[in-house]
């Protein structure tokens, strides 16, 4: 099963950029970076848990032996 972790911004300030960092855990439960993705769709409606992780399965590919991945919104 998936993880989510959501960052707030504590000041309540609109970030100026969104991104998620996209990582994965072993046997060992030793967290791996897979890779970071910058936010640029416009339309807000668009952006939903599933379409952020099928980027970061795209990147490990089919013939991966990861079975759970998990991503933090980062924003700044």
């Amino acid at each position: 099963m998936p993880h989510f972790i959501f960052l707030v911004d504590p000041l309540g300030g609109t970030p100026d950029m969104v991104a998620y960092e996209f990582y994965w855990c072993d046997e060992r439960e030793k967290e791996h970076l897979i890779g970071i993705l910058p936010e640029r769709r416009k339309k807000p409606e668009r952006i939903t848990k599933e379409s952020i992780l099928n980027w970061g399965w795209k990147v490990i590919g089919d013939n991966s032996d990861v079975k759970d991945i998990y991503f933090v919104k980062v924003e700044f």
